[in-house]
């Protein structure tokens, strides 16, 4: 049977307890991870090289730590007529960050595979230094360059069945753009140029999100490459426009 004594020490106790209850507000949320992903996926349509719709997808991975930042983008396109291929590409870009007390330094590689491509193969392998011209809750732009080496594979054609590989030094210089136009809104641009003694691309990527529901946004893409020497029959513009969902997770 409790005592008289029992039942004061038990409502002391819970008495002490309650403020540590009220110290975390019921809409307590866990403070923002290092880690963030983006897994996205939709409709594809292709100018230039390839003629087709279908669909692509997208990975990216990034891990942002005090002195580091590390990230990984996996793309994948894909369009078939019938049980034929007609475009298959896919992308992978890594890139990791040295922070310094002004911008950082940076080491990146750049791969791709098109079937389908001007070049069926590209290779990239660039180091620099890039810092940010521009950094606030709002608006964000980064400014990138340094040296580095491609490869290429071209693709066969009718004059030239099986073409060399190229492989050059270059000087790759990059602009990365991001604004947040509205709450829920955002538009990012990115343009790449890369100059080399035998060919040279310029690269601009695209993109407009918006979310409408926690962690989904719906995303309107568009990548647009020219390169100045392409094998015979194939064109210098290649462009790829994309609607697809988003989901992020943190």
């Amino acid at each position: 049977m409790m005592t008289m004594k029992n039942i004061v020490t038990t409502c002391c106790l819970f008495l002490l307890s309650a403020p540590a209850w009220a110290l975390v507000p019921p809409d307590y949320q866990e403070p923002p991870s290092s880690f963030n992903a983006e897994v996205e996926a939709g409709l594809q349509l292709n100018s230039g090289n390839n003629e087709t719709k279908n669909f692509n997808g997208r990975t990216y991975l990034t891990y942002d730590s005090k002195n580091t930042k590390q990230e990984a983008t996996l793309k994948a396109y894909y369009a078939a007529d019938g049980n034929e291929s007609t475009a298959e590409r896919y992308e992978l870009y890594l890139q990791s960050n040295y922070k310094l007390e002004r911008g950082y330094i940076f080491g990146r590689g750049e791969f791709t595979w098109d079937q389908f491509g001007s070049y069926t193969r590209i290779s990239t392998i660039s180091t620099g230094y890039g810092f940010d011209l521009i950094k606030n809750n709002r608006t964000k732009l980064s400014l990138e360059a340094g040296p580095g080496y491609r490869y290429d594979q071209p693709q066969g054609s009718v004059a030239e069945p099986d073409p060399d590989a190229n492989r050059d030094i270059i000087l790759r210089s990059a602009a990365k753009y991001t604004v947040k136009l509205q709450e829920y809104t955002s538009f990012n641009a990115d343009v790449t140029a890369e100059t080399g003694q035998t060919n040279n691309t310029l690269t601009l990527d695209m993109s407009y999100k918006n979310t409408f529901i926690q962690d989904w946004a719906f995303k309107i893409g568009m990548n647009i490459k020219y390169t100045e020497v392409v094998p015979d029959d194939s064109k210098n513009t290649d462009t790829i426009t994309t609607f697809n969902l988003l989901y992020t997770f943190q």
